[in-house]
């Protein structure tokens, strides 16, 4: 389904549970989802607090969630409540610009924001014992942020570059951040864009930002929730000398009273964009409110349309009639009444009418007759299986209450929605699609690129944005004199995480298997990795090890495909299949006691696959749709590239995803025998975790996968990889594109090479975090990127290192001199003892993090099995991260982050930054995307 809220909750927000363990209707034994306890009180202020006490982990998640969304935009102002996302993180009167990410990414903790239509929420974790640091900092920003022009201007910047990243140089950021909510709302402010426009940003004055502030963010429209380890009466003495004595202004909190008209006929909207390279289709309806009693049969109705491949759309659009690359339903139901969505992006060949049938269709079918049983039985359990997936870290379920606070208008709807849920009937189903899906409640958006629009035909232009929207009159705040701050309080005694003990053993036939609980929630993930990927490619075949891993799911000897799809997704499990450069995995993820016949469905296709002619054949063709997007957006092909440059001439040396060339010579024989000789149990490592022990998870390893036999014939060496190609400079030219890629990046060491530890630590200095260095620079000093950052990637036998940041095409240079530039200086001095604390306590936080999910602490432990690694690493981890001290990062940085010898490679509107870069980059490359091909030395077609 296609969600338009941050994935750390979104599952959380289609459905959530009963006061009472709900049960799903549906003959077998269901599983029991605990609901969110939590306690309430309201200060006299008007504040809510809500807090639910969780004490298995060492961490806490405080979020506030302030009534404020897009909808509330000053007229001509759209993007002011996502502007004011970045603003608050800014300085107030005790806490100079940053300090948040001081007092959250340097101790091991995360913070974050989001802005939707209806709220504003703001989100951290951290160490438990930092828990009244955050409370006394959200007090601060809530009652003294200062909004200087300086700050104002470049935060402005960095919300103009995340508008040309997220819709500009996305090749359908256009249709879903603009065109949608334009083309369904007429009178309603949902109709004006979240992230706002380059226009109305810039002009915006500094009286129109502090009335707005002024305005909105105050105690009466502001929820605290606090959801981990705490001592309750601790927490409300804080609450109370931190938030109590806040006042709210003298002027009325001013409430959206405007109604959406019914729409009365079907309409048409034509949009265009530059970067289109396949036409999209989308149906637009008038929708409920969340509160309504119609917005738990309307979740329904999306999940029998969208959710999984045995859904109505997929089965229909893209895996029958083959015309679509990916179709969508989305119910979005926000305060207001709201829309209901159905789309597809079209497969080559394949245009917007024939796109409109098909899903005008399928409309019809839900209008005239009611969902099957099983159909309902199996929207059921994949909402019940996306609740308890949020709810397996505390900041999911604090996102959960917030979100019924804000949308649903009760908190308590935490804990009511998904009662509601399973009381929908296919009679429910029927009615409300025959009531909000009528004809004439329609319209129908085409995208088109901006190759088709008519002749003389022009984009409508936008009126200019007013001069100013407010004037200002109220209380202006400046960072006080240091001596003059109140100081953040003290931290406390910290709580001590209690890590997952793994347990393994190796069945007769030579598979590994890694048991380790994790947690009582009931849910297991299983995943089988498999030591073999994309360095097997034959010559010529690139992609082949991609796409034999990717074709598991797709049929076996005795499953279809959508036979597969539908029996896991009956159950609300997620079964997923997928290969890199050196491994191939098979990932379930599934309710306890749904997992003994999902683990049957998932040793199926990895044992026995069919490779049939005509599932190679579909898959294909979506696979060559995906590289004509891939090839329109900058970071994407810039990523596709990486391979062939750093690792030229090796078996690593080409896109793993393969390229258009050679997906087309793939025949099901090829993948038969990569499969044939990979997929053996004495070359297989398969992980457990979440909810279930060492005896339970060996006991079901033998059941779903002891009669596996094992090959007599040897297992093939792996190959060792030496990178030994020059440093080279590409550009690729993606003419029209909103923004451009930058990438310095070169081949480094293994996983297994002693200096690992100063490699990662180096790593996160450079670019691991949002205070990390290229960050600092290029984002929060410069306002140049949405983000930059530097990524390690470990082998085998070697390794990649990654810096990159997508900035207009205009800074395309700038940014590159800048990624250069810290790399030069981590080489050339040691980083500061507060600096080298902060960072390695980002690994330390990001890892405790991974491992409180059962899907990352399998992805750690399969990975330590992956390179021979003892899986007492778990618990080895922090020590070795904080044992690395300045000089070794130094050191690390002089042999590995050299630019000199390092590869450069920038996507984007090459007209724009060529002449700039030719005079940077002596014997530079260019190779426009149409005629880009991945598998030749020079990346071009015919040369």
């Amino acid at each position: 389904m296609f969600r338009t809220f941050r994935a750390a909750a979104g599952a959380v927000f289609l459905a959530t549970t009963a006061l009472a363990p709900a049960t799903l209707a549906t003959p077998a034994a269901a599983a029991e989802v605990p609901p969110i306890r939590f306690t309430t009180r309201t200060l006299p202020n008007g504040l809510k607090v809500y807090a639910s006490l969780d004490r298995t982990t060492p961490n806490v998640s405080v979020q506030v969630w302030y009534g404020v969304g897009s909808k509330d935009d000053p007229a001509g102002r759209s993007g002011f409540a996502h502007l004011f996302e970045h603003l608050m993180f800014k300085a107030t009167r005790n806490m100079p610009s940053e300090t948040f990410d001081r007092l959250t990414e340097d101790v091991g903790g995360e913070n974050n924001a989001s802005t939707a239509d209806d709220f504003t929420d703001y989100y951290e974790v951290v160490p438990a014992n930092h828990l009244e640091r955050l409370l006394w900092a959200e007090a601060d920003r809530l009652s003294g942020l200062v909004v200087d022009e300086a700050v104002f201007k470049s935060e402005r910047d960095v919300v103009k570059e995340e508008l040309r990243q997220r819709v500009l140089a996305s090749p359908y950021g256009r249709l879903m951040a603009l065109y949608l909510p334009e083309a369904s709302y007429t009178t309603h402010p949902y109709k004006r864009p979240g992230i706002g426009s380059i226009e109305e940003l810039d002009a915006a004055t500094i009286d129109d930002v502090r009335a707005f502030h002024q305005t909105y963010y105050r105690p009466d429209n502001a929820a605290l929730i606090v959801v981990g380890n705490f001592d309750p009466a601790q927490l409300d003495a804080w609450v109370d000398k931190y938030f109590a004595g806040l006042k709210n202004p003298d002027i009325a909190l001013p409430k959206v009273t405007v109604k959406e008209p019914r729409r009365t006929r079907a309409g048409v909207f034509d949009g265009y964009g530059p970067n289109v390279p396949l036409p999209a289709v989308v149906l637009s309806y008038q929708g409920a409110a969340a509160s309504d009693p119609d917005a738990p049969a309307l979740k329904v109705l999306d999940a029998i349309l969208s959710a999984g491949k045995s859904s109505r759309l997929y089965n229909s659009l893209v895996y029958d009639k083959q015309i679509a690359v990916e179709a969508f339903s989305n119910a979005d139901l926000p305060q207001d009444p709201g829309l209901f969505m159905v789309g597809a992006i079209m497969s080559s060949g394949h245009g917007v009418d024939e796109g409109e049938a098909a899903l005008l269709a399928e409309v019809k079918r839900l209008r005239d007759a009611p969902p099957t049983a099983a159909e309902l039985s199996e929207a059921k359990n994949e909402l019940l299986a996306g609740a308890l997936r949020g709810r397996e870290t505390i900041e999911g379920r604090a996102s959960a209450i917030g979100y019924a606070l804000r949308v649903d208008g009760d908190p308590n709807a935490v804990n009511t929605e998904l009662a509601r849920l399973q009381a929908v009937t296919a009679a429910d189903v029927q009615r409300v699609a025959r009531t909000y899906l009528a004809e004439d409640r329609r319209m129908t958006i085409r995208y088109r690129s901006e190759s088709e629009r008519p002749k003389g035909v022009e984009a409508a232009k936008a009126p200019a944005p007013p001069a100013t929207v407010a004037t200002y009159a109220g209380p202006v705040f400046t960072l006080a004199a240091e001596a003059d701050r109140q100081a953040p309080p003290a931290i406390g005694e910290p709580v001590q995480p209690v890590l997952p003990k793994p347990a393994e053993t190796t069945l007769a036939n030579g598979l590994r298997v890694i048991v380790a609980r994790s947690s009582d929630l009931p849910l297991v993930t299983a995943d089988l990795l498999v030591k073999s990927g994309a360095w097997a490619d034959p010559r010529g075949l690139a992609g082949a090890a991609s796409m034999m891993a990717g074709m598991l799911t797709e049929g076996t000897k005795t499953r279809s495909a959508q036979a597969i799809a539908s029996q896991t997704e009956s159950l609300g499990a997620s079964l997923s299949s997928g290969g890199g450069l050196e491994s191939s995995s098979v990932t379930l993820n599934v309710v306890t006691d749904k997992l003994k016949p999902a683990l049957a469905i998932m040793a199926d296709v990895a044992r026995n696959p069919a490779f049939a002619t005509e599932e190679l054949d579909r898959q294909r063709e979506q696979a060559l749709d995906g590289l004509r997007v891939a090839y329109q957006q900058p970071g994407e092909v810039a990523g596709l590239a990486a391979a062939p440059v750093v690792y030229g001439g090796t078996p690593f040396g080409h896109a793993i995803q393969g390229t258009p060339e050679s997906l087309t010579r793939l025949k099901p024989a090829d993948l038969a025998r990569l499969h044939a000789a990979a997929f053996r149990p004495d070359n297989a490592i398969l992980v457990l975790t979440g909810d279930i022990g060492p005896e339970q998870g060996f006991a079901a390893a033998k059941a779903a996968f002891g009669d596996w036999k094992k090959p007599t014939a040897p297992l093939a060496p792996a190959p060792v990889i030496a990178p030994q190609g020059k440093p080279r400079a590409v550009v690729i030219d993606i003419p029209g594109t909103g923004q451009a890629s930058v990438n310095v990046l070169k081949p480094t060491i293994a996983r297994t090479d002693p200096d690992y530890y100063p490699a990662i630590v180096a790593t996160n200095v450079l670019g691991g975090g949002y205070s990390a260095r290229l960050n600092q620079e290029i984002r929060i000093k410069r306002g140049l990127s949405y983000g930059a950052s530097a990524r390690l990637s470990t082998a085998r036998t070697t390794g990649s290192v990654r810096a990159a940041a997508q900035t207009k095409n205009e800074s395309a240079g700038q940014v590159l001199d800048l990624i250069k530039a810290e790399m030069s200086k981590l080489a050339a001095a040691p980083p500061a003892a507060d600096e080298l604390k902060a960072r390695k306590s980002v690994l330390v936080g990001g890892y405790g993090r991974s491992v409180a999910t059962s899907e990352g602490l399998a992805g750690i432990l399969g990975a330590y099995a992956l390179y021979d690694i003892p899986l007492d690493e778990l618990g080895l981890y922090t020590g070795k991260v904080e044992a690395v001290d300045a000089a070794q990062v130094q050191a690390f940085a002089r042999k590995a982050f050299d630019p000199a010898t390092a590869s450069v490679i920038v996507a984007g509107d090459a007209k724009t930054f060529m002449g700039d870069l030719r005079a940077r980059l002596p014997g530079l490359e260019v190779a426009p995307s149409a005629e880009l091909d991945l598998e030749s030395p020079t990346l071009r077609k015919g040369q």
